[in-house]
């Protein structure tokens, strides 16, 4: 089968399209023909590698996908050839007492495809079949797959971890995003608000408002973290998502309100940053960190995108021969909602 493969980690010069052996499933697995699959900045992250990270070469990529069933394992009988799917990225044991007390996400061998283990940049890819929704027939398996990682990331943040509060202000660091998009949309369907969104441009501050946010701010502009300070009285924001890390973490901590939190899945400009820690303590700031989201998060939130009242941002939709060019946008940030590959 065709594949969007590197087969060392460095720059986007190591990433082709190449024909790789088709995956084979055990009998708890489903094996799914991809219909599209959706980029992140994880895929990035995974190309360059890091310390730590072992992967089998060559590496398929992608942690977003959505296809039908090609063939299923003896043991699963929840599925047959021919079903519509969205698919759980993460992996985990299923044995453990965080997978068993419904916090898979906690499991020491969690795990994500497309990081960990081969993606969905591919014709075919196997999957647990615990890891399956079935995808209902408005939804396209672009939205599918764009929906995913994202939706699940922000809903666990924000929902889960952040529990927030109707009525509560929200700010949020960057406006063109997946995980960005979504937190908007999550925010508003909370009832949160006012919902504030600092972005780089006006095409994507514009795009945010059509999602929600009531105050758009141009970082351009100037010092964003006081323009916050301001539009709030002076009082801050009681929620702050900020995902961007060593470039915007002084002035997220500082657009807080007494008493915020601060929520976290990434660090896009850079992991390793310092902060004010009087911040922290003299305003009682709490830092809420996550990675992804437990099964039934996954479950709850695409529930949402499936009745339509979340909606995944699509950028654009690429054939799969055309990764490299929509790789190259990603990592040159010049894109306002995701980017959709199919096969």
């Amino acid at each position: 089968m065709q594949a969007v493969v590197f087969h060392a980690h460095g720059t986007l010069e190591n990433v082709a399209l190449a024909d790789v052996a088709q995956p084979e499933i055990g009998p708890d697995e489903v094996l799914v023909r991809v219909r599209a699959a959706a980029l992140n900045r994880l895929d990035l992250w995974v190309l360059a590698g890091w310390p730590g990270l072992r992967l089998a070469l060559p590496h398929v990529m992608g942690s977003d996908g959505a296809g039908e069933v090609a063939a299923v394992g003896a043991a699963v009988a929840d599925f047959q050839v021919g079903d519509r799917v969205a698919i759980n990225p993460t992996l985990s044991c299923g044995r453990c007492r965080f997978c068993r007390s419904g916090a898979d996400n906690l499991c020491a061998q969690f795990a994500i495809k497309g990081e960990h283990a081969p993606g969905f940049l591919a014709e075919y890819a196997a999957v647990p079949a615990r890891n399956l929704l079935p995808l209902p027939e408005r939804v396209s398996f672009a939205q599918a797959a764009a929906a995913s990682l994202v939706f699940v990331t922000a809903w666990h943040s924000l929902i889960t971890r952040g529990r927030l509060q109707a009525g509560e202000a929200v700010l949020v660091v960057g406006a063109g995003g997946g995980v960005n998009t979504a937190a908007i949309q999550i925010a508003r369907l909370a009832g949160a608000g006012p919902i504030y969104v600092v972005g780089s441009n006006a095409a994507k501050l514009a795009q945010a408002e059509a999602l929600g946010a009531d105050v758009l701010i141009d970082r351009s502009a100037g010092d964003w973290g006081r323009a916050v300070y301001q539009a709030t009285q002076r009082q801050g924001v009681d929620v702050v998502v900020d995902n961007v890390g060593a470039a915007t973490y002084f002035a997220s901590l500082r657009a807080l309100r007494r008493g915020g939190r601060l929520l976290t899945v990434g660090n896009t400009s850079g992991p390793t940053f310092e902060f004010d820690n009087r911040l922290i303590f003299g305003k009682h700031l709490t830092i809420i960190g996550s990675t992804m989201g437990p099964s039934q998060d996954y479950a709850t939130v695409m529930g949402l995108v499936f009745n339509g009242r979340l909606q995944p941002v699509i950028d654009t939709v690429y054939p799969l021969r055309d990764a490299p060019l929509a790789l190259a946008r990603l990592q040159a940030g010049d894109v306002a909602g995701k980017l959709v590959l199919e096969p």
